[in-house]
């Protein structure tokens, strides 16, 4: 781990995430429902959802079989069942993830959405927008926004007490 990791403080940018979509909620009359993709934005969206209060709309969604390059890498070990248990048609979703970089595991988690239904508005938040993208997608709510270098990973992590880090790893 660099000295990269602790300038990326999970907590705090989970604070400032929140606060965003708290003023969202706030000025606007519809209903949230949130979903987050496994598993660093699943882990998001649960405390999202419980922050927010809307835990009767809440799910999480595994994009393992909707990625494009699933035919070349195959299947991951740890796929998770998606669990929508809302209706998805005419909802307004908040996509959560943790990292956004090339779009191409949010263009999978929208494609597997309108498998449930045709929501009303789709918007995505992210804990980390780190560019590099090759689909045009962007987040409507973000804590932190800086390029890296496409050799580096950044991995959200949950500790058993449910505390967020950041590990960041050289290729």
């Amino acid at each position: 781990m660099t000295t990269l990791a602790t300038t990326l403080d999970a907590e705090a940018l989970y604070q400032q995430l929140l606060n965003q979509i708290k003023k969202h909620v706030a000025t606007n009359s519809q209903p949230l429902a949130i979903v987050g993709i496994y598993s660093g934005g699943a882990w998001i969206a649960e405390r999202l959802v419980r922050d927010l209060g809307v835990g009767a709309n809440a799910g999480q969604i595994d994009v393992s079989f909707y990625r494009d390059d699933y035919a070349a890498k195959g299947l991951h070990a740890e796929v998770k069942p998606t669990h929508i248990p809302f209706a998805v048609d005419g909802a307004h979703i908040l996509l959560v993830d943790d990292v956004l970089y090339t779009g191409r595991t949010t263009r999978a988690a929208i494609n597997e959405l309108f498998d449930y239904g045709r929501p009303a508005r789709i918007m995505l938040a992210a804990l980390v927008d780190r560019g590099g993208r090759e689909l045009p997608i962007a987040a409507d709510f973000v804590a932190h926004v800086a390029p890296f270098e496409p050799a580096i990973s950044i991995n959200l992590q949950r500790a058993e007490d449910g505390t967020l880090s950041f590990s960041i790893d050289h290729a």
